[in-house]
């Protein structure tokens, strides 16, 4: 009798592949956040509905309460030049301690040696703050101290650049992103990448929809590098999560609570919002929580704390594409992502959105 292995096909990478005409891809926003198409993907019927965000209080009820995830994009990207043999930097900002010792991520021509000094350039190329490498982390991170009496987020301000990804302009940003790259109710600055889904929202948008009786309440998870880390695995499940730091406090507590005892929908805008409260449910869902998850969603998983999604749409064979085909079933959110290329949607961060119902 002969013994064989089968893998199931939706833990192939190739599973999650799709082909994208470049021109897709959304260089900038639209003018008003709002004029973003949506498409509507029911899970019950297997139908699609294409409209606009503008439209989304028509497809909301009264008593839903959607979730926002609050984090500020920081200006994480730096650049500037080795003094020692003027050779060009370029560094990403991840996180500092209490001692002001910040870990980044850093690339150079040459090997980069513990006591070297980098002079951080601001937009126009000025010499602002120089930084002293300590030692090399794990990760391909490095411990570096700036010689500044400056919080690290005031010379982030002063010198970082918008750390856009590579499929925008091959990330360069242009002064507009620094607003356009930033959620209209951000407020804790700590990612190095915007949650996209909140990209859509204007303030009157917020208006409209309490005006019909949707509520909203905010969690905060701050979107790491890993965000864009390709899964480099054969069998996605063998894939390893990037830590991010997040928070849930009672006030979202309470809300979640309140939507379901008054028999509403849960609607998470974004994945990051997702992976926060699926982790949340793990932990203790009563109790507040702040920690780190490394929560990976991929089939076979089920679902504890949303009923709808707000997402855009994403890069092939990504975490954030496995997870949104887990939620919205494999086939037919396959089905989808050819519609909206058929459709000619914009993809990625800055371009069009679904919500599945």
């Amino acid at each position: 009798m002969t013994e064989t292995n089968t893998i199931d096909e939706r833990d192939r990478l190739d599973h999650y592949d799709y082909e994208l005409p470049k021109h897709l891809i959304a260089q900038s926003p639209l003018p008003c956040r709002e004029d973003a198409r949506l498409m509507i993907v029911d899970r019950r019927s297997e139908e699609f509905h294409h409209t606009s965000i503008r439209e989304l209080p028509r497809w909301l009820q009264s008593g839903d309460l959607l979730v926002l995830n609050d984090t500020r994009v920081i200006p994480a990207k730096l650049v500037g030049i080795r003094a020692a043999t003027r050779g060009r930097w370029q560094g990403l900002y991840l996180e500092s301690d209490d001692q002001g010792i910040w870990r980044v991520l850093a690339k150079t021509r040459g090997k980069i040696q513990p006591g070297e000094k980098i002079l951080l350039q601001d937009a126009q190329g000025i010499e602002r703050v120089e930084l002293e490498v300590l030692a090399r982390l794990s990760g391909g991170a490095w411990a570096v101290r700036p010689a500044s009496d400056l919080s690290a987020v005031e010379i982030l301000e002063l010198v970082g650049r918008v750390p856009l990804p590579h499929y925008i302009r091959d990330g360069n940003m242009v002064d507009d992103d620094r607003r356009d790259y930033q959620t209209v109710y951000a407020s804790k600055p700590g990612s190095v990448a915007a949650p996209t889904a909140g990209l859509h929202f204007t303030k009157a948008l917020i208006d409209r929809l309490i005006d019909v009786g949707v509520r909203l309440t905010r969690v905060t998870l701050h979107v790491g590098p890993g965000t864009f880390q390709p899964i480099t695995t054969e069998q996605v499940s063998q894939h390893r999560m990037h830590a991010e730091w997040g928070t849930l406090d009672a006030k979202a507590i309470a809300a979640i609570r309140q939507c379901r005892e008054a028999g509403g929908r849960v609607i998470a805008v974004g994945t990051t919002t997702t992976r926060l409260m699926e982790t949340h449910t793990h932990i203790n869902p009563q109790e507040p929580w702040t920690g780190r998850t490394e929560l990976f969603i991929h089939p076979p998983y089920a679902f504890q704390s949303i009923d709808a999604l707000l997402t855009n749409f994403h890069l092939p064979r990504s975490t954030l594409l496995v997870l949104v085909r887990t939620f919205g079933g494999d086939a037919l959110i396959e089905r989808a992502y050819r519609a909206a290329v058929e459709q000619r949607y914009r993809f990625f961060s800055y371009g069009d959105a679904m919500l599945i119902m």
